[in-house]
């Protein structure tokens, strides 16, 4: 699942960096945001998931 996570943060930032470098493709810095924040978002819930266990 650590890949999945660190694959959609790759693509953020190549989109990010596309968009931001080409002055007709905004939309992709936009879509990179999204991505990475969705990527965050997602992360922080199944950690907090694995969290609530009891120890024993």
């Amino acid at each position: 699942m650590l890949a999945l996570f660190l694959l959609l943060v790759l693509v953020a930032v190549i989109l990010g960096i596309i968009g931001a470098a080409t002055s007709g493709l905004g939309y992709l810095l936009a879509i990179g945001i999204v991505i990475f924040a969705a990527d965050l978002i997602f992360f922080g819930a199944r950690m907090s998931r694995h969290s609530r266990r009891p120890l024993r």
